[in-house]
């Protein structure tokens, strides 16, 4: 009866813990990038960028600022075009959608992208932000790093650009530009403020009216600086507007304002970590002679008055058995295709408790294949582990797990001459270096890779095992590497693609991960 009570007052005081620890920074430590923060409520919801990943623009929800987890996204498919296809040798790496804008206006939420792929601004609506369904519409141009806006009068524009920034106006319904609208520039050449010569000009703006003033924010990069906030404030939306720089600390910027409930201002932003990605951070506002001033003293905050994370598993990454009760969904939330998938090759009811992943045409490229399925990794440490049966791959055939980025590292079985092997692949060097293949005779194996991104150590190992319990290493270490083709952190995958002939298929046991260094 005493240890029982001993362990009660045990949990009751690592709650009290939980719930007076601080919140720290960064508040997401993984690739969430080009964030864009709306409060209706007591509720928070961000959008964030997934560019070229099928399903796309993700949407989260918070009830305290720090604590997110996924809830949708705005869109299954945003092209069909042979680059999100993966078809005729095409891809779109590093493209597909980018910088979001989240608003929510007269019991509606609005979500708008623009994207390269389809040369199109994307405009997606929902009265359920959560449940959806979506409203989608488009039109041309593609407006860059826009931000939407709608004024108290009823008017509706868009402000874009970089560098020298524009204004248009839409029409109320959002379904295109406002017939005899033109297009307006607002600042000449918003990258000023940062007193710098050539460098990344001025871009991801987002647009906000705070007691009757326009406060307009944006990113910089100053050759030979860091990341830098700039923001530009007016009285009227079409200017004439004033400029200054508010935050130039370890490069953490590109984002805008949030307030609590209770009147607290922030400032939500995001700094580039290496392989990881982009990562969210808060900043702490106040407010002097109509200016919000962002930081402490200038300065990131390490700690926020806020509530503490507890973790970023299960609510923005999870693990999956890959077993469905009637009634969930095929795919949880935090899963999402490398490109679009081809339906017809994947399946979790061919084979109960299973992933199963078919080939259904040649590949020569592992960038190229289909259906590799992907979800984020998480600092500063973690590891990703599956299971896989491969009795069923055909010859040539290459399935197993992979860290995605342009330097990559695969660790899988293949097929060759009649014989399964286990390889391991390194890309880390930009060009990818064969580990000595391990003959296999098995039916199951099992594969793991943990990552270090402490410190920006980026740093990832790769090991098999036949048993699940005994891990023996394999192939050289990789050095991940943030790269602009592929302009996204470091993802797990689950890949099966054939080289030789069709019709083989891996079935995956379960993916887990864990926000450590498994042993």
């Amino acid at each position: 009866m005493k240890s029982y009570i001993f362990i009660l007052l045990l949990l009751a005081a690592q709650c009290i813990l939980a719930q007076t620890k601080p919140a720290q920074n960064p508040v997401i430590f993984a690739d969430v990038p080009d964030l864009s923060m709306i409060r209706v409520g007591d509720t928070y919801y961000m959008s964030s960028t997934t560019m070229h990943m099928s399903p796309g623009l993700p949407i989260m929800k918070s009830k305290d600022l720090i604590n997110w987890q996924m809830v949708g996204y705005a869109y299954d498919t945003l092209t069909t075009v042979d680059a999100m296809t993966l078809n005729n040798g095409k891809s779109t790496y590093g493209r597909g959608s980018w910088a979001s804008s989240i608003r929510y206006h007269q019991g509606t939420y609005y979500v708008t992208t623009f994207a390269q792929t389809s040369g199109r601004t994307h405009i997606y609506s929902t009265k359920d932000i959560e449940k959806g369904p979506w409203k989608v519409q488009s039109f041309k141009p593609s407006y860059h790093d826009h931000t939407l806006f709608f004024d108290d009068d009823g008017r509706v524009y868009m402000i874009y650009g970089a560098g020298k920034l524009k204004m248009i106006e839409l029409n109320a319904d959002l379904s295109g530009l406002k017939p005899g609208t033109t297009e307006q520039v607002l600042i000449e050449n918003a990258s000023l403020p940062s007193g710098t010569g050539p460098g990344l000009p001025a871009e991801g703006s987002q647009l906000f009216k705070v007691n009757g003033k326009y406060y307009l924010f944006n990113i910089s990069w100053p050759r030979g600086g860091m990341r830098t906030v700039l923001i530009h404030r007016a009285d009227k939306i079409t200017g004439p507007y004033e400029g200054k720089v508010a935050l130039q600390d370890m490069g953490v910027a590109q984002g805008g304002l949030i307030d609590t409930p209770d009147g607290q201002w922030y400032a939500y932003l995001f700094r580039d970590y290496g392989a990881v990605g982009r990562i969210p951070y808060l900043v702490p506002v106040k407010w002097e002679d109509g200016w919000p001033i962002l930081g402490v003293d200038g300065k990131v905050p390490e700690t926020l008055n806020l509530p503490a994370s507890t973790g970023l598993i299960p609510s923005l990454v999870n693990s999956d058995e890959f077993s469905r009760k009637k009634g969930d969904p095929a795919l949880p939330l935090v899963w999402q295709w490398n490109h679009n998938p081809e339906n017809k090759l994947w399946s979790l009811t061919e084979r109960k408790g299973y992933l199963r992943l078919k080939t259904g045409r040649l590949d020569t490229s592992f960038f190229l294949a289909r259906n590799t399925l992907t979800q984020r990794t998480i600092g500063p440490e973690c590891t990703g582990t599956t299971a896989l049966d491969v009795s069923k791959l055909k010859e040539g055939d290459f399935a197993g797990l992979c860290l995605l980025q342009k330097n990559y590292g695969l660790l899988g079985v293949k097929v060759i001459n009649g014989q399964k092997n286990i390889m391991m692949i390194n890309a880390g060097s930009g060009k990818p270096v064969e580990a000595a293949p391990i003959p296999f005779s098995g039916k199951k194996v099992f594969f793991k890779a943990d990552c270090n991104f402490k410190d920006k150590k980026d740093v990832a190992n790769f090991f098999y095992s036949l048993d699940g319990k005994s891990w023996n290493p394999i192939g050289e270490q990789l050095k991940m590497s943030y790269t602009l083709p592929h302009f996204m952190g470091y993802r797990f995958g689950l890949f099966n693609y054939a080289t030789q002939q069709v019709g083989g298929y891996a079935d995956f046991d379960y993916f887990r991960i864990e926000d450590r260094i498994s042993k």
